[in-house]
């Protein structure tokens, strides 16, 4: 599906977000909300309706803005609890879980490289209620004249280019997007914040992924968008030395993928009990004492629980860098995390094939959609490749060869 969005016509008025004061009533609020996303996930995916009014309940918990500091008026809460919030709206609605995850990440780019002022402007929008999005990756990422770029003039200072696979832009206030410029003879990047109604901007709904349906990941075109000063923050400056941006935003995506195979482990306990039949070779009656369906489930479990423990192991390591960026600590939460994501995209894929291969073939039926839960494990797992963070860990314990800094491990 493909349809190109009038800005003015789907911009929502922000609510101002609750006040969340403390990791416990984050996990409270995420826990509510989960059960009421759950249960309009599966209608959502099937016919892709977008969630407007599930986003703005989000949105308005005070969810969205648990990473903004205390200094600025912020819970200012742990990457712990973060990490937590994604999986529980995860097991109900992938989709849901992983709009929100650019927006934490342009939170985190402006704690590290944004000037107060920046942080003062921006956060404020965000605790009234404001989302961000993202126009992040592209087509020729490394051709220079390809990509989106940020031209200055007299005229003032401009963005053009095309980005895709933009999770959240549909919904956004801000469209934080990256842009290269040409300054002393070096190519450096920015994030610049671009509001969604600036003039010239272009937002196409044509995500057309078998997973992740409506995460509102389109395309944003940019067609001599005038910006201003202010909304340009320094990008690539936060990884010439070492930072958070990286392993968080990582955290968040092993977040993503644990939530979507605990929900996929749910789904498949309830069709066991209540539906699936025992294997005649097992000789009983019911299918929960199957021994192998036992074995199972077993198995299931404890991937998902040792995914869930190294996640958790990763945002403390997390939390630590974010004190102190190093190169030590924040290498170290790096492995972590590439440790955690190696796991969860494993246990995440394991948990929604297991689904039908234990709950059996009626739970197949297109009526229940449960090969929702795969179609967007699957989908989301490939948003960086997992290979490559075995070599990162290899060489660190091996060799002490610190991980590149990047936001893909």
């Amino acid at each position: 599906m493909t349809n190109t969005v009038p800005v003015s016509s789907t911009e929502s008025s922000p609510r101002r977000s609750a006040s969340i004061v403390d990791d416990d009533e984050a996990i409270e609020v995420a826990t509510r909300l989960a059960h009421e996303f759950a249960a309009g996930a599966s209608d959502r995916d099937r016919d892709r309706l977008l969630p407007w009014r599930e986003l703005e309940a989000f949105a308005a918990s005070g969810l969205w803005s648990i990473t903004v500091p205390r200094a600025h008026g912020g819970p200012g809460l742990s990457n712990r609890t973060l990490a937590q919030v994604i999986a529980i709206i995860g097991g109900a609605d992938g989709s849901l879980s992983q709009i929100p995850q650019n927006h934490y990440y342009a939170l985190e780019v402006l704690r590290v490289g944004g000037s107060e002022e920046q942080k003062r402007f921006f956060y404020d929008r965000v605790l009234s209620g404001e989302r961000f999005g993202n126009a992040l990756a592209e087509v020729g990422q490394r051709d220079f004249t390809r990509r989106t770029r940020l031209v200055r003039g007299e005229g003032g200072a401009f963005v053009e280019g095309r980005k895709f696979y933009c999770t959240g832009a549909l919904y956004a206030h801000w469209i934080p997007t990256l842009a290269v410029a040409q300054e002393d003879g070096r190519q450096t990047s920015y994030l610049v914040f671009v509001p969604r109604n600036a003039p010239g901007m272009t937002i196409t709904d044509d995500w057309d992924g078998f997973g992740q349906r409506v995460t509102g990941s389109g395309s944003v075109e940019f067609e001599h968008v005038r910006i201003e000063p202010e909304w340009i923050v320094p990008f690539q400056a936060s990884f010439d030395r070492p930072t958070t941006i990286g392993p968080q935003a990582q955290l968040m995506h092993a977040a993503i993928d644990l939530g979507i195979g605990l929900g996929a482990y749910r789904e498949m306990l309830a069709f066991i009990r209540d539906r699936s039949r025992p294997w005649i070779d097992a000789k009983v009656e019911r299918a929960v004492d199957d021994p192998l369906t036992l074995y199972g489930v077993g198995e299931v479990k404890l991937r998902l629980r040792a995914a869930e423990a190294l996640l958790m192991r990763a945002a403390a390591l997390v939390d630590f860098a974010q004190l102190d960026m190093t190169e030590e600590t924040v290498a170290a939460a790096s492995i972590a995390v590439a440790e955690a994501k190696i796991l969860s995209t494993k246990a995440g894929l394991l948990a929604g094939t297991k689904l039908f291969e234990l709950a059996g073939t009626s739970s197949t039926l297109s009526e229940d959609n449960l090969d929702r839960y795969w179609r967007n494990v699957r989908t989301h797992t490939l948003h960086d490749p997992v290979r490559w963070k075995y070599q990162a860990i290899g060489n660190y314990y091996l060799s002490g060869k610190l991980p590149p800094r990047h936001g893909a491990i």
